[in-house]
């Protein structure tokens, strides 16, 4: 790692598969919740992931393949209410430790460490999502 100063890392989808592993399932789970038949494929989940953000991913699904989904009087209430059962169903599964760090990431991460370089993230993600992650899957102090 000679030449190197720093690391900075993405979250979704370089640290961990958060997306197919984590926020997938979550959604899956809301849904079921809710009582809806919605299940999103890994392969759907792959298309859905053309729109940032939860809320919005929820609309574009029911505006490109649930169009036929009557749609509540609330609807920003409707969605606002799955992202937040998502969300929760997402830490959930976070700290059962569900969503590992793909592999070697975790020898990278400790051997940068070692090597005196500094580490960051820089993502979209919620502050909240990425220290869920961190605690999960790295020792104690990692965060720092």
């Amino acid at each position: 790692m000679a030449g190197f100063d720093a690391l900075i890392f993405d979250v979704d989808g370089t640290l961990a598969d958060t997306e197919r592993d984590g926020q997938r399932v979550a959604f899956n789970r809301a849904f079921a919740e809710a009582g809806l038949d919605w299940e999103w494929s890994v392969e759907l989940y792959g298309r859905l992931l053309s729109v940032t953000g939860g809320k919005e991913r929820i609309l574009y699904y029911l505006d490109e393949y649930n169009a036929g989904f009557p749609r509540p009087d609330d609807l920003a209430g409707f969605v606002g209410d799955l992202h937040r059962s998502k969300t929760r169903h997402y830490m959930a599964l976070m700290a059962e430790g569900s969503i590992p760090l793909r592999p070697g990431v975790r020898r990278l991460l400790e051997e940068a460490r070692a090597a005196g370089l500094r580490l960051a993230i820089a993502t979209t993600t919620t502050p909240e999502n990425v220290a869920a992650l961190i605690e999960s899957t790295l020792p104690a102090g990692a965060r720092g």
